[in-house]
């Protein structure tokens, strides 16, 4: 299938079911905060790199954890214990997403993270729909993630790490807070190691697709 193609001022996004061979929903289009509101509702996120049109994708399988399957390992229950990192969200959101954009990913020679992805997800911050974990040490931010939440459904987009274990602190913590607040789904996107060893698995997308309609209002 050809990729749809959308209009700048568009945000009229096709079926799911009409992503092409590389999951890819849509191109185009842009990162305002309704467009990107309506994109997460249906499982859809912006991926692409500077200098590239905005290319949407709509993964099959779906990387996810359900939060009451995280995993702690006995190691980083040492680490929690020992109080090495100390937490807090959505005290630094600009300080995390320029982490995030910043660190140096395995096989990547830069970042997704563009000027654009940025002042678009700080907007949506700004609005309520963005959020940020933060693990310090030493009162200096050493890893974190963002990501949006909708309804029961929170969506990571990307964690980093100045210190071993300070991102896997984080986002344990920060599951700790959305099972606090009821949220049952956590957005992970596409398979790494990293989330698989905190209980992240593969779900379909149909799977995927129909627990956003269940969960986000």
């Amino acid at each position: 299938m050809d990729s749809f193609f959308l209009h700048n001022d568009s945000n009229d996004f096709p079926s799911p079911d009409s992503t092409n061979d590389d999951c890819i929903l849509a191109i185009g289009g842009n990162l305002n905060v309704d467009t990107l509101l309506k994109a997460y509702r249906m499982g859809t996120f912006p991926w692409y790199n500077e200098g590239e049109p905005i290319v949407w994708h709509h993964p099959d399988p779906r990387f996810v954890l359900f939060p009451q399957n995280v995993k702690i390992s006995h190691s980083m229950r040492n680490v929690i214990n020992q109080h090495r990192f100390r937490f807090s969200f959505d005290k630094n959101f600009k300080e995390v997403i320029r982490g995030c954009r910043m660190a140096r990913r395995s096989g990547m020679p830069g970042t997704w993270i563009t000027d654009e992805i940025e002042i678009a997800y700080t907007r949506l911050f700004k609005e309520g729909y963005a959020h940020s974990a933060e693990a310090w040490q030493n009162n200096e931010l050493v890893g974190g993630l963002y990501g949006v939440l909708l309804g029961k459904v929170f969506f990571g987009e990307s964690m980093f790490a100045n210190e071993s274990n300070a991102s896997k602190f984080a986002f344990i913590k920060w599951v700790d807070v959305l099972k606090e607040n009821g949220i049952e789904l956590i957005d992970c996107q596409i398979y790494t190691s990293h989330l698989e060893s905190l209980g992240a698995g593969f779900i379909s997308r149909n799977d995927f697709v129909a627990l956003l309609k269940e969960l986000i209002p």
